[in-house]
């Protein structure tokens, strides 16, 4: 390794260390630790620490695959948003809706704030207790935090879903919402469709989700990469993505530039496997105070 090389993983080791010390949630996992390649930090888990030349398999939300935790790329996104805008309390009342993390993920969460993790039927996601979003069994403002990735695009009603989040949350608190964008404007599948696990979808999200989010009570950021926002701004709506997931030219020739938020830069963005940048989409949903 060359002196440059050298003295700049020492400069990313000493950042990272910085950040992580800074946030306990941050903190490296001791297998992630005993894993990690210390003369590369091409790519880093958020989530468990560990650093390494590559993620395992391709870049997509449901790729990039850390090798220590598990980790995929939208799992790191989300965790991203959370601990980039909500800061840090030991008492903060965490739920996180269908999580796919194992026990190891769990176990942590536990260890740093009040955390617990619901599912519906627990068909595909083991968890501590069974919520149904659109009737929340819990008391009035009863959380700080809620953590949603890939959910509510299997509930029926929206409307309920959305109401009782704001019910159960905080004044001041938090819904991370994580959904797949598939086009421009929300409507129900054309046909009969399910996620990978099974799971039948009722509706297919575009970017006026935000007026729902706006009518439930919540104010609202939509979360993005720097390089989506940049490339809207250059009007580059199609790079030939021909994934069936998401209708690339549909989904961003609706998409407005100027109602995006850039959570993180394309450096970050490369390095956590926040690619390709139109996958990756959260809605930020804070109860006013």
């Amino acid at each position: 390794m060359s002196l440059i090389a050298a003295s700049r993983n020492r400069l990313r080791h000493y950042l990272l260390k910085r950040e992580q010390l800074a946030d306990p949630r941050l903190g490296v996992w001791k297998a992630a630790k005993n894993a990690s390649d210390q003369a590369s930090y091409l790519r880093v888990c958020n989530i468990c620490g560990w650093h390494g030349a590559e993620f395992l398999g391709h870049a997509h939300s449901e790729g990039a695959n850390c090798p220590v935790c598990g980790s995929i790329a939208r799992d790191r996104f989300l965790y991203w948003c959370w601990t980039k805008l909500v800061p840090y309390s030991s008492t903060q009342r965490v739920l996180e809706t269908s999580p796919r993390l194992d026990k190891r993920y769990r176990s942590r969460m536990s260890s740093l704030v009040n955390y617990v993790a619901s599912d519906y039927d627990e068909s595909a996601h083991r968890a501590t207790v069974r919520l149904d979003l659109q009737d929340l069994d819990l008391p009035d403002s009863s959380l700080d935090v809620v953590l949603t990735p890939h959910v509510l695009e299997h509930v029926p009603d929206t409307g309920k879903a959305l109401h009782e989040l704001f019910r159960v949350v905080a004044p001041g608190g938090s819904v991370m919402l994580m959904i797949p964008m598939p086009q421009g404007v929300t409507a129900p599948p054309v046909t009969v469709e399910y996620h990978g696990d099974n799971t039948l979808v009722y509706w297919r999200f575009g970017w006026d989700l935000r007026d729902q989010l706006e009518a439930a009570g919540f104010t609202v950021t939509c979360l993005v990469t720097q390089e989506l926002i940049d490339r809207l701004n250059r009007k580059e709506v199609d790079t030939g993505w021909t994934g069936t997931d998401v209708d690339e030219v549909d989904l961003l020739s609706h998409a407005d530039p100027g109602t995006l938020t850039a959570i993180a830069d394309e450096r970050e963005a490369r390095r956590y496997g926040f690619q390709p940048d139109l996958h990756f989409i959260i809605w930020h949903c804070v109860k006013p105070s």
